[in-house]
């Protein structure tokens, strides 16, 4: 029997979760620093990165005519709402108390959000249809980042090794229910960009533009991170920075970058036909969030 519509996509909710920090170590995947400073850079980008999505689509709810859609907007708006919180949580309470402060970089991103939005909101009064095209590339840009958050997401969820290597568990229950709620909402974004006429062409462009800016940040981000531990005292060097990385893609605790960004995930996203529902299991997500310590505390009923 083919399931309900409602079964195969149940509503995305919100889970407004939270974690306490204070016995996670700084190098939360032991031995690791590269590793743990590539995922801790990957934190700092998010404390920003989630709000720029929400407003994306806030912006082009407008023109969303389908109910259902418009719905799962809502469920969308909250989730990175609470996972935005919910990483700033380990920026504040985590690195800062280890002598690590990200106040710099994130006050500074959230100043050219604001001025994004102000410029945004200039461009629709003068210009809609400027307004229109600027907004199409974005959420083009958003999805793409939607689908590697979403593919990265069920690895993390189905990743055994980095429990075998003893990573905090803590850090594992952040990533495994942002990963999950990724799965859940995959398709919005790239249903919204669909609903205001995105083509194909413009959905190569924005891809190739974002996974450049993300690749590329990422990884001078966590240079700067290693360069700012105070428990590293040797220099950061190129060899031991690569080495450290490549050991850690071996022992599975963190994928492959390139690959990643730039080969199979890559070749699924392009292919004219896809559609995030083609990725991922929801079913994989909701067992997951039926299990994870922190849904459970913030009440998510499993049943």
């Amino acid at each position: 029997m083919v399931p309900s519509d409602i079964e195969r996509h149940p509503p995305i909710k919100t889970r407004r979760v939270a974690f306490d920090w204070e016995s996670t170590p700084l190098h939360w995947i032991p031995g690791a620093p590269v590793a743990t400073h590539m995922v801790n850079f990957f934190q700092v980008l998010l404390t920003t990165g989630e709000k720029w999505f929400v407003q994306c689509v806030q912006e082009a709810t407008p023109w969303v005519r389908d109910e259902r859609l418009r719905a799962e907007i809502k469920g969308f708006i909250g989730q990175e709402t609470v996972h935005a919180r919910s990483h700033q949580g380990v920026l504040d309470r985590l690195l800062a108390r280890n002598g690590m402060d990200t106040g710099e970089i994130t006050r500074e991103a959230h100043v050219k959000l604001a001025e994004r939005q102000e410029a945004m909101a200039a461009m629709a009064r003068r210009s809609p249809r400027r307004f229109r095209r600027r907004l199409l590339f974005e959420l083009g840009a958003v999805a793409a980042i939607e689908h590697y958050t979403a593919v990265i997401g069920q690895w993390i969820i189905e990743n055994d090794r980095l429990d075998e290597c003893g990573a905090d568990p803590t850090m594992l229950d952040l990533f495994r229910w942002h990963g999950a709620e990724e799965v859940e909402h995959r398709s919005v974004v790239f249903d919204v960009y669909a609903e205001l006429g995105g083509g194909y062409l413009l959905r190569i462009l924005s891809w190739a533009v974002a996974v450049f800016l993300l690749s590329t940040t990422l990884a001078r981000g966590t240079v700067m991170l290693l360069k700012c531990d105070p428990t590293i005292t040797k220099p950061v060097t190129f060899g031991r920075v690569y080495r450290s990385y490549r050991k850690s893609v071996r022992r599975k605790q963190i994928p492959g970058m390139v690959g990643f960004f730039f080969g199979r995930e890559a070749l699924t996203y392009l292919r004219p036909s896809h559609h995030p529902s083609q990725v991922c299991s929801t079913q994989v997500a909701l067992d997951y969030l039926r299990r994870s310590p922190a849904a459970l505390a913030a009440g998510y009923d499993p049943y």
